[in-house]
């Protein structure tokens, strides 16, 4: 099992509560967050992990030489913002297996990856994407699927009493996505996602695991509750 971790994000909405640090090495529970989604990887059976570095990458350099896991960590660190999709397809230069998964440095949502790649396979997705049921949200836009589990769009963000979400956990098959004509710079989301989703390529995973998004404040404190030592709704 392959991962990618993007864990070169700004942290912006954040740089009053933690200064100017990449958002995976925020400290929540005494602990940088990546050391949280490590230790979920560890359990899941990750085999690999290639972390996809930019803003401030030295304090995960140096971080990453202080700590042991049972995986091996690979590097890749984007000199100038490549965006979502390109940091993606920058990261898969180092990549080995065939399907591979992408997770954000700054968001725990605990799915079980073996079920979710079983799936993934099973329907020969070229792109399998996590989702999480919410209620009463307008952080984040809606993917529709069908009973089949197909994605067939994606709404935009606003209000919603209640809805599916990309919950930041993909799993991508590299020969199909590397097959695709891309620029070097891109959102995943906008210009791969959304872009080539009535290809019928894209499919649903959805899961009732714990989710959350450290990204603002709110959530950041309440992630400090939640995965504190004698708490562990984050692991499977």
């Amino acid at each position: 099992m392959e991962c990618i971790v993007l864990a070169g994000g700004l942290g912006t909405r954040l740089q009053g509560v933690i200064g100017a640090m990449p958002k995976c090495m925020a400290v929540v529970a005494g602990k940088p967050f990546l050391f949280h989604l490590f230790q979920y990887l560890s359990v899941q059976g990750c085999t690999r992990v290639v972390l996809s570095l930019g803003f401030k990458h030295e304090y995960v350099l140096a971080w990453l030489e202080q700590t042991q896991w049972n995986f091996e960590i690979d590097t890749v660190i984007e000199l100038e913002p490549l965006g979502t999709g390109g940091g993606i397809q920058f990261a898969m230069s180092k990549a080995i297996e065939t399907d591979i998964f992408v997770l954000n440095g700054d968001t725990m949502f605990s799915v079980a990856l073996e079920e979710m790649l079983s799936f993934h396979q099973q329907v020969n997705a070229e792109t399998t994407l996590a989702l999480k049921s919410l209620r009463h949200f307008e952080r984040y836009g809606v993917v529709s699927t069908n009973e089949d589990q197909l994605i067939i769009s994606f709404e935009e963000k606003k209000y919603y009493d209640s809805g599916t979400i990309n919950g930041g956990i993909y799993i991508i098959n590299r020969l199909k996505f590397s097959s695709r004509v891309l620029p070097e710079k891109y959102s995943f989301e906008k210009e791969y996602l959304e872009q080539y989703v009535a290809d019928k390529q894209f499919y649903g995973f959805e899961s009732e695991a714990y989710f959350i998004d450290i990204g603002v404040p709110k959530d950041f404190e309440k992630a400090q509750i939640d995965f504190n030592p004698d708490n562990n709704k984050h692991l499977i």
